[in-house]
């Protein structure tokens, strides 16, 4: 009974955000001083400064606590700005929940102002070998007056396996259950609101990318951890909140109808020249489907040739 009036009170407020930045950060509040600021399903931009993913902020006695620091220097200001609008407290503490650019390169600016930076060491690694790569790319994407000031700044603080903290009487359990979409996948968990951010371990509304860092049977597994908490409402990488009904069927359930349907069609004899006529009109309905699918198919289908 608690879980299911904690699930009504949290998705009935799912729908009461405002907009921030020019209209690339909406800000949801899902519980007490508990909230997810939601980036657009596009790609990079000058607009969104990197920002192009979702982030969490959670108020406690001893400041906040910032879930993912943005894409860039800027993008983390955007940030910074939307969270004045939720209270005046400092950002004490960021976390990143992998090594995906916006999940980090915006941790300069929270660093300059006094937070500490955690981070799981294996998100650690895979920043260190992507840094290099991301500042280019992100030149690209965002221009370089988005770019200006954005270096690479990594976690003060690093664990394995997983790390519990509390400021204030807010309890926080971070997981590292990768690799997923990135090697340093983790997820955090609020156990006394039934929350979950789960960094790029979910994705909602559009469709996943399955790239040449991912790992889509350590993906499944991350997921698994994460679903076992029995959630009441989801904080995905990337589109809105939801329950874990939601995030199961945009993630999950593409992930294992790509590893079993591949599977068996190579189980058939047939290679990847042929992996177009792989139907997966089933996902058709998430963001992006044109232009990721094709990939995805690929991607697991080379994983597959080396299990």
């Amino acid at each position: 009974m608690l879980s299911q009036l904690i699930r009504a009170l949290v998705v009935s407020t799912l729908l009461a955000g405002s907009v921030h930045a020019a209209d690339e950060i909406k800000t949801h509040k899902l519980g007490e001083d508990v909230y997810a600021l939601v980036g657009p399903l596009t790609n990079r931009t000058p607009e969104n400064l990197g920002n192009n993913a979702n982030f969490g902020v959670v108020v406690t006695e001893e400041g906040v606590v910032l879930i993912d620091s943005g894409g860039t220097y800027l993008g983390a200001q955007m940030i910074d700005t939307a969270l004045r609008e939720i209270t005046d407290k400092p950002v004490t503490v960021v976390i990143n929940t992998g090594g995906q650019d916006h999940r980090w390169l915006g941790n300069g600016y929270f660093k300059a102002r006094g937070a500490r930076i955690i981070a799981s060491e294996k998100a650690v690694a895979d920043q260190q070998a992507r840094a290099r790569d991301q500042l280019l790319a992100l030149g690209n994407l965002v221009g370089s007056e988005g770019v200006k000031g954005t270096e690479p700044v990594y976690a003060d603080e690093t664990f394995a396996g997983g790390k519990t903290l509390t400021l204030g009487k807010t309890r926080f359990e971070v997981q590292d259950a990768g690799p997923a979409h990135t090697p340093g996948d983790s997820f955090v968990w609020l156990p006394d609101h039934k929350i979950v951010f789960s960094g790029d371990i979910v994705y909602m509304d559009r469709m996943l990318s399955i790239g040449p860092q991912s790992a889509h049977r350590g993906w499944i597994e991350a997921f698994e951890t994460m679903a076992a908490l029995q959630p009441a409402v989801v904080v995905p990488g990337h589109g809105d909140p939801a329950d874990l009904d939601k995030a199961t069927a945009d993630t999950y359930d593409y992930l294992v109808f790509l590893r079993e349907a591949i599977t068996e069609f190579m189980d058939q004899g047939r290679g990847m020249e042929e992996i177009g006529d792989l139907d997966q009109s089933r996902f058709d309905y998430l963001d992006n489907y044109d232009v990721l699918h094709g990939r995805n198919a690929q991607r697991v289908c080379e994983e597959l040739e080396w299990e």
